[in-house]
């Protein structure tokens, strides 16, 4: 009898919203949910293939990281799929400009194009850094929903047009390894007058935490933290610290990477040599910008499985208390807020982003305690990320 009444009461229900509208109402709502901005902008765009070869020459700051390989996928991705109709020709660091002076060179014109971390060009402008690396900012999949899907792409090329750019988001590592450290720190006391080889915000940060921090060139870092100039240094991920030999030297691994949650890339062309680009070029230039951006997240990702194995049997890895992080938290948000106040185009980005991690907040926490740990962590209750 229960169920019977339940099935009348729905079905009055039912047809109380359809004498209303309701339902039709809720049904097309429901239609029009979500839209694809690109396929509205190609609604009506005839596309055609052009003939015409072209030649352009990158190069990239990475020198003997694995990150040059990142760079080389993107070239490879674009001969394929324009049929090598547009040849990007590879040229290692220093084989035509050193990797500081890419974005002038690129700017000029004698290069055609660069790929890069925008934090380099922090000296051209700060805002560059927001789009790279901030310290609790935001993560691999933070930094895609808000470029490709919260306005932070139009921000992005903005930026770079005011220096006859066109840039794209092309590869994004994930977090970056904590402290390589001949010193033990995980609480916020250890680190004051620590000498820490960096660079960038995090530099500022760590200075106003106590610690003593020293700009190096990458180069200089290995020999300075294998004769105790320096206790401790940052670099990138697991996998590009093997290249670097710091792991070797290096007694402890402190995570975690507070000052790197994801480090983010991008390809750089000359605008006139973009404008010179027929559509059916530029659409596979983006396209294939948005490939390595998917693929060298996964490709980086498993090889810091390996590379920690490596690092494993040399360096022991501690971790941050809860507390100790809250605090680095508390004076990275400081410190990000007054670089706002100076500089009108940090203060852009970081409110866009800040917005997006507020209002994508809610969702982050609705999906919490599903993080894929295998299965035996899970049952012994390992649940969040």
């Amino acid at each position: 009898m229960k169920k019977v009444g339940l099935g009348i009461l729905a079905m009055m229900i039912a047809i109380a919203l359809n004498s209303t509208g309701l339902a039709q109402t809720t049904k097309a709502k429901i239609q029009r949910f979500g839209e694809d901005r690109r396929a509205l902008a190609w609604k009506t765009k005839k596309w055609t293939t052009s003939d015409k070869k072209t030649t352009w020459r990158i190069s990239d700051p990475w020198g003997g990281l694995n990150y040059a390989e990142i760079t080389k996928h993107f070239c490879d991705t674009v001969r394929a799929a324009s049929g090598g109709r547009l040849d990007i020709k590879w040229f290692p660091t220093g084989a035509i400009v050193p990797a500081m002076e890419l974005f002038d060179t690129t700017a000029k014109g004698t290069l055609d194009a660069f790929h890069s971390w925008p934090g380099y060009w922090k000296g051209v402008n700060e805002a560059f850094i927001a789009y790279a690396s901030v310290p609790f900012g935001l993560d691999v999949e933070g930094y895609n929903i808000w470029y490709y899907e919260r306005g932070g792409k139009e921000m992005f090329d903005e930026l770079y047009g005011r220096y006859g750019l066109v840039p794209f988001f092309c590869g994004n590592v994930g977090q970056g390894l904590g402290l390589l450290s001949n010193k033990r720190a995980t609480v916020i006391e250890d680190f004051k007058g620590m000498r820490i080889a960096t660079i960038g915000w995090y530099m500022d940060i760590l200075t106003q935490l106590g610690a003593s921090v020293i700009p190096l060139p990458g180069p200089e870092v290995y020999t300075a933290l294998e004769r105790g100039v320096v206790d401790a240094c940052e670099f990138s991920t697991p996998a590009a610290s093997i290249p670097s030999g710091l792991h070797e030297v290096s007694k402890y691994v402190i995570q975690p990477g507070v000052h790197r949650p994801s480090s983010q890339f991008d390809v750089v062309i000359n605008k006139k040599r973009w404008d010179e680009l027929p559509d059916d070029l530029k659409a596979i230039v983006e396209i294939s910008a948005k490939e390595t951006q998917l693929w060298a997240h996964a490709w980086q990702e498993n090889l810091n499985m390996e590379a920690l194995k490596i690092i494993g049997k040399n360096a022991e890895f501690v971790k941050m208390d809860d507390a100790t992080i809250v605090e680095f938290a508390k004076t990275s948000f400081k410190y990000l807020e007054d670089l706002a106040a100076k500089h009108p185009d940090v203060k852009k980005v970081l409110d866009s982003q800040g917005e997006f991690k507020r209002e994508f907040a809610f969702w982050r926490e609705m999906r919490s305690g599903v993080a894929p740990w295998p299965k035996e962590m899970v049952l012994k209750g390992k649940l969040m990320q």
